[in-house]
């Protein structure tokens, strides 16, 4: 009877297991999707941006001492949501105003293209770490999810079921003995009443 609830519960797990890998690659489709074309996109603006600072490279000479001015960003905030127990990220970014904190007298139109192209790489690059984070945490999930699946219905589940069989031809053998050993006591004892 435990062997029985065992097999039951075994069967159970087994199928919550496969509706979560289910949901996590139905998660996965979605956002890989989503990362597919954030790289595109983000190829594009890498490309863009480094176009524009060779024009401003050349048009004001080197310009690593003017970048040096522009202040670093720190307005990323981390939190997790959780589906199906894996934990997946969510980058908060406060986008703010483009403020120029260079000075404008020692660059040109081409400086400033270049620094507005290069904030849209960071911010393509904010959500591509984002969602490429949760897309690696999600197939390692499905991985974990398929192993475990697999292990219940190859292994778990069909050793039950063995045992369960098992038992329960001793059970049947034992009650047929039973059975054949009052059978033949009964003829013996009719046997001798006749006899009597």
């Amino acid at each position: 009877m435990a062997l029985k609830k065992s097999n039951s519960l075994a069967k159970m797990g087994y199928d919550l297991m496969d509706r979560k890998r289910n949901i996590l690659i139905r998660e996965m489709m979605i956002i890989i999707k989503d990362v597919r074309d954030l790289r595109d996109e983000l190829t594009t603006a890498y490309h863009q941006a480094y176009l524009a600072l060779q024009e401003a490279n050349i048009t004001l000479g080197i310009v690593s001492d003017i970048a040096k001015s522009i202040p670093i960003d720190e307005g990323l905030d981390l939190s997790l949501r959780s589906v199906m127990g894996v934990d997946l990220p969510i980058v908060y970014y406060e986008k703010k105003e483009v403020k120029i904190s260079y000075g404008i007298g020692s660059t040109n139109t081409k400086f400033d293209y270049a620094y507005t192209c290069f904030q849209k790489v960071r911010d393509l690059t904010i959500k591509l770490a984002e969602i490429s984070n949760c897309a690696y945490r999600l197939a390692n999930a499905i991985r974990k999810s398929q192993k475990q699946a697999n292990a219940l219905k190859s292994i778990v589940i069909p050793e039950f079921e063995r045992n369960i069989k098992f038992i329960s031809d001793y059970l049947e053998e034992r009650d047929r003995e039973e059975f054949s050993r009052k059978k033949v006591i009964k003829n013996i004892l009719v046997n001798k009443n006749n006899i009597l």
